[in-house]
């Protein structure tokens, strides 16, 4: 295959959705997962694998624990990058844009339409925090479950983000590492340039 500039779309938010279904089509493992790049007060990078939720005209949507490491920083340094690699199709995608987080209707919705397991789980762990052991976690769990015996409603440390990208490169293999790279940047409120990058 060949990333050319005359065959791909100007909104770069089309042209991953495109290769988002395609890695979809051909089976690649967990199409979804995204890592997600954040930056801490003493400047050091942290990273670590996520879910992408949604992705619209406004952004990549994720979700967490509004206490854990990523958005802590977020809260300090709102920007992020998030790298999507999909190694059947020989194709990767990074991201980088500023994040916010979404309105509290939107992480109510998004809950709600989660497995009961998924929303017991958001109130039962600490995300990222030293714990005695596995049993306290186990217990932890059943006390949380024994607690929301029918409707499990959304904590108040538990919501969404939503990534606006401001920067996306596509990123295709090719023979003799002479690879395709489009980047796409953010000019103005609807309008992107397009640029060739060398391997």
């Amino acid at each position: 295959m060949e990333l050319v500039e005359e065959r791909v779309p100007q909104d770069p938010v089309v042209q991953f959705e495109r290769w988002l279904r395609y890695a979809e089509e051909v089976g690649e493992f967990q199409p979804y997962a995204m890592a997600l790049a954040t930056v801490g007060e003493d400047g050091r990078p942290s990273a670590r694998f996520i879910m992408l939720r949604l992705i619209d005209s406004r952004g990549f949507v994720f979700y967490t624990n509004y206490n854990s490491r990523k958005a802590r920083e977020l809260a300090q340094r709102p920007w992020g990058s998030l790298v999507f690699y999909w190694p059947k199709c020989e194709r990767q995608v990074r991201v980088e844009g500023h994040v916010d987080r979404i309105t509290r209707e939107e992480s109510d919705e998004y809950f709600l339409s989660r497995p009961r397991e998924s929303q017991i789980e958001a109130w039962a762990s600490p995300q990222g925090e030293v714990i005695p052991n596995r049993a306290w976690l186990e217990q932890h769990w059943e006390d949380c479950e024994a607690k929301f015996p029918g409707h499990v409603p959304r904590p108040d440390w538990w919501g969404g983000y939503r990534l606006q990208p401001e920067t996306m490169e596509f990123w295709e293999q090719r023979p003799h590492r002479m690879h395709d790279r489009l980047l796409y940047e953010k000019q103005g409120e609807k309008a992107w340039s397009l640029k060739r990058l060398a391997p």
